[in-house]
């Protein structure tokens, strides 16, 4: 008699569906030195309150196959993250050869939002599309500054308007030494959108990408395998553990980002206990594992 049933088979559809539909990169914007790219933010019209994706991701080169390694770390939603336990356990007590190893693995802050495409010099295919920004501290700072800073009362909510008294954002990817720097992108002054209609509008509102699904999502478990054989080199066949998704690897170009949350690099001052950066780097590790 089988066992295996048609309901089973319905949970392995869905498994695979599921995963299918929830890594969707490809919808990220690429940005590439020397270039600007115009676009307009768009609201999450249903709840405003999703227009932004804030989520932080750990990432390293492979130990074991010399690939970029990447996950989300649950610590964005506030449940416990093995990258994380584990780092803060070796600046607590480990020795100077495990926080050397350590600090290969770098954790990242950056945000989400829907944007639609007025010109992308590099590929003009996404012109008049909604793609994905991703980006980092400095384009925050740009932003926020134009919801709420000192530049609110120029641009507000005008930096999510379509039409023309909408303002758009140029996005300035400047290289500076061996990583991209934005600081030099801004809101430009309101302005039609050629092409740009009233049905066009409520078209490209209904295009937006649900953020919260852009990456798939590991496990515990995965994330602690991902540890195991990509930072450890341990074989994952040797020690016959329970049986879990294979972990995925991404290449560097998916994390093209500007400067990186380099808390890691530690310049000391040669009193490690009044080392700012020091302190930083245990706050950082911290973030989201008291409470979990």
């Amino acid at each position: 008699m089988s066992t295996f049933t048609k309901s089973m088979f319905a949970s392995i559809k869905d498994a695979l569906t599921k995963e299918g539909s929830s890594n969707k990169t490809a919808d990220i914007l690429r940005t590439k030195p020397g270039n600007s790219y115009e676009i307009r933010l768009l609201p999450n019209v249903e709840d405003p309150s999703k227009t932004f994706y804030h989520y932080f991701s750990h990432g390293w080169t492979s130990y074991s196959t010399g690939q970029y390694v990447t996950a989300v770390s649950p610590t964005t939603w506030g449940d416990r993250d093995p990258i994380a336990e584990y780092r803060l356990k070796v600046y607590r007590g480990g020795s100077p050869e495990e926080k050397a190893k350590s600090d290969a693995i770098y954790r990242r802050e950056n945000w989400l939002v829907n944007a639609y495409v007025i010109n992308d010099p590099d590929d003009a295919e996404n012109n008049d599309t909604v793609k994905i920004l991703r980006f980092g501290k400095q384009l925050h700072k740009i932003i926020m500054e134009g919801i709420n800073g000192e530049d609110a009362d120029q641009f507000g909510e005008k930096i999510f308007d379509l039409s023309e008294n909408g303002c758009t954002f140029r996005v300035r990817c400047d290289k500076q030494g061996d990583y991209p720097t934005y600081v030099s992108s801004k809101f430009l002054i309101p302005g039609e959108i050629p092409g740009m209609s009233d049905t066009r509008i409520k078209e490209v509102y209904d295009s937006t990408h649900k953020l919260d699904e852009t990456f798939r999502v590991k496990s515990f478990d995965e994330l602690k395998l991902m540890l195991d054989e990509h930072f450890h080199c341990i074989d994952p066949s040797a020690s016959e553990p329970e049986p879990v998704a294979t972990t995925e690897t991404t290449t560097d170009t998916d994390l093209e980002e500007e400067v990186p949350m380099d808390f890691d690099k530690k310049e000391s001052t040669g009193d490690a206990e009044a080392d700012p950066l020091e302190d930083e780097k245990v706050k950082q590790l911290l973030a989201g594992l008291d409470d979990v």
